[in-house]
Order: C-alpha cells, then structure tokens, then sequence
C-alpha cells in the first residue's frame, strides 16, 4: 500500500515570496488561468507572488506522444528550465516555489536542493474540500 507524503502546512506560505512553476504542454490554452488559480490559493494562505515560470512541452522531440511527459523524471522539467528557475529563486531569496502538476517526494528533494528554498504542488495545499 502506498503512502502519500504528509502534505505541508498552510503556515509555510505565511509571509513567504513564492514563485509559481508549471509544465504545460503546447497546446494547453489554459495556462494562464491554471497559474492564476493557483496565485489565487497561494494568496490566500499568506504568500506573495512574485513570479511565474512555464516549461511548455512541444511536439518538436518526439510527438504527441510525450506531450504529457515530464522532461525529467528527477525535476519535471529540462535541465536549462531547472537552471533558470533554481538561478531566479536563489536571486531573489524566494521562500517557497509551488508548482502546478504534481510532484513526487524524490523530485520535492532534488528541486529543493536545486532551487534552495522548500517546493511542494499545488496538491500538497489544503483546499476547503479536504
């Protein structure tokens, strides 16, 4: 039986800058509704969003049929997007770095230690419904 990692408390949010991450694939017209939604979560547990960071997945490596693929199984996202974000975050002293699509605990760890700040999903907020 597996287990679900212990979602994070709300109060990590409290105060914090955070930064909002996603992997979209091309042809997703909602993107920036999604990140809105999310920004919109992210407020309303005390957090400021100060920036916003996509990774598009495109059809030009492969096909439709990795359009739903993470880049990498250990960040989500390519390797010049990992760095990108991990070189913003530590630039601006963010607090916390959510991402849009869910993560494992191993890639929580890696991006953690990459971006030097905590990470969690947008799955590990509490939500009204929960």
């Amino acid at each position: 039986m597996r287990r679900d990692p212990p979602r994070p408390p709300a109060s990590v949010l409290a105060g914090a800058d955070v930064v909002l991450v996603g992997l979209f694939s091309a042809k997703d017209t909602g993107v920036g509704a999604k990140l809105d939604l999310l920004a919109t979560s992210v407020q309303a547990y005390g957090g400021r969003v100060v920036s916003r960071h996509v990774q598009r997945r495109g059809v030009s490596h492969g096909g439709a049929a990795k359009m739903s693929l993470p880049y990498s199984r250990r960040t989500l996202l390519s390797p010049g997007k990992a760095r990108e974000i991990a070189t913003a975050c530590r630039a601006a002293q963010i607090g916390v770095a959510v991402f849009v699509n869910p993560l494992t605990t191993h890639q929580q760890s890696v991006l953690s230690e990459m971006f030097g700040c905590l990470v969690i999903s947008a799955a590990d907020l509490p939500t009204a419904g929960r």
